[in-house]
């Protein structure tokens, strides 16, 4: 989406000279270091766009460069204006809600940034439509709503999509008439499953972000973003998100311009979390670690630290307290996970002696296992640990806790319920082709 410019020119001349007239040399480092260059051989100019030109990458089948222009539109490209540094702040921006929602799960057309003003991403055909996501009425849908007042809030969020055309000023559609046009690219036609997954997708997008931008004190109203179909996996991904320019006089360029550098200097936030948060998984037996690996390979794709400890509550309750002590005293939220069979005395134990939240996951065997595990079920007054029987449910669980109060442990399950929900839906497709 964004440009990417020579190192310098005598260097380019001299990349040009040994590689020929396709190849580049460019910096991929965000401070521009000369230490850290790639060399990447871009090849013709596949698309441009009312803000960015895309290149095909000779080096690198199914990807290309997509470049930024200092440039920003209003009113269906009707309004351009030049706005110097309008690209690398766009690219910034660009890139970080994109590696947000990639590392939370969502398929992104995104692999890397390159420099100030590019990033490389697969290659996309994308499909002409504009998908828009709101929590607040406001702007246009009022206009398109009358009666409807202004603030008024959707839940869930609402949405609705646009045919990408300026010469009708993007007209919105419905399911029907997006179906009906029967769309294909990169050989996917566009069906009802394939509309139910991109309606889905922005809906779960829009609620990360919403999420994310909580911690700055940011309320996200709306959103626009369109998808592609990646040439490659000829899966649908998130391919562009943007906003248009409305008023362009020159004051109202440095005032967007501001608005831009404020998000920019704000964005890469979201991929930090102020909460920190730690699953301790205390097993009463070495015998149990497998079903303890579990639990911390599970912790691990939600990005939450994991530590296993090795503890008997019925015999050495002293040290079992001990080791519970260790994590309660450094501040760092922790969530406790007893993993005991036979007689589980080890999650009572502790949580009858800590305010964190503690789990039950005893490894059940097929002899006595349907008696054992009412050690964990049936506990005293004044208990209230949980009992989950598979170690993924376990880690789970101290995700959703987490997810309280740490926004990129929510995007991960966020983003898993979406993924949950379009793997059925492709087989539900698969299954009756």
């Amino acid at each position: 989406m964004n440009n990417y410019k020579p190192v310098n020119k005598a260097f380019s001349t001299l990349r040009q000279q040994i590689l020929g007239p396709g190849a580049v040399a460019y910096a991929c480092s965000p401070l521009g270091i000369m230490a850290t260059v790639e060399v990447l051989n871009i090849g013709q100019k596949l698309y441009e766009g009312k803000t960015k030109e895309v290149y095909e990458l000779l080096d690198s089948p199914g990807k290309v460069l997509l470049q930024s222009k200092d440039q920003i539109t209003g009113g269906n490209a009707a309004r351009k204006n030049h706005l110097e540094g309008k690209a690398a702040i766009s690219n910034k921006i660009t890139c970080c809600i994109f590696q947000l929602l990639q590392e939370a799960g969502i398929k992104t057309a995104f692999t890397k940034k390159c420099g100030e003003t590019a990033f490389i991403a697969p290659q996309c055909e994308m499909i002409p439509i504009e998908w828009v996501c709101r929590r607040t009425a406001t702007g246009s849908f009022l206009k398109r709503n009358p009666g409807v007042k202004e603030g008024y809030k959707f839940y869930p969020p609402q949405v609705e999509m646009f045919f990408k055309d300026d010469a009708n000023n993007d007209p919105q559609w419905s399911e029907e008439q997006l179906i009906a046009v029967k769309f294909c690219f990169a050989g996917l036609v566009i069906g009802q499953t394939e509309v139910d997954i991109m309606t889905h997708a922005t809906q779960a997008i829009f609620e990360i972000l919403e999420k994310s931008w909580l911690p700055q004190n940011c309320t996200l109203v709306d959103m626009k973003i369109e998808f592609g179909v990646d040439i490659t996996t000829k899966e649908i991904v998130l391919a562009d998100s943007y906003q248009n320019l409305k008023d362009v006089t020159p004051e109202g360029l440095q005032m967007v311009k501001k608005n831009f550098e404020w998000v920019a200097e704000r964005v890469e936030l979201l991929l930090k979390s102020e909460s920190q948060c730690r699953v301790v998984v205390l097993m009463g037996s070495t015998s149990d670690f497998g079903h303890c690996e579990k639990i911390k390979k599970a912790c691990g794709n939600f990005g939450i630290p994991c530590e296993l400890r090795v503890t008997f509550a019925h015999k050495g309750p002293d040290e079992t307290l001990r080791i519970k002590a260790e994590y309660e005293g450094d501040g760092i939220p922790t969530v406790f996970v007893a993993v005991a069979g036979r007689s589980n005395g080890l999650g009572p134990v502790i949580s009858g002696n800590t305010a964190y939240p503690v789990i039950n996951c005893p490894p059940l065997t097929p002899d006595w296992g349907a008696q054992d595990v009412w050690s964990s079920l049936q506990l005293p007054s004044g208990l209230g640990c949980s009992t989950i029987l598979y170690p993924e449910g376990s880690a789970q669980f101290a995700a959703q806790i987490f997810g309280l109060n740490n926004h990129l442990v929510w995007c991960k399950l966020r983003a898993s319920i979406l993924n949950t929900w379009i793997s059925l839906k492709l087989a539900d497709k698969k299954i009756r082709m």
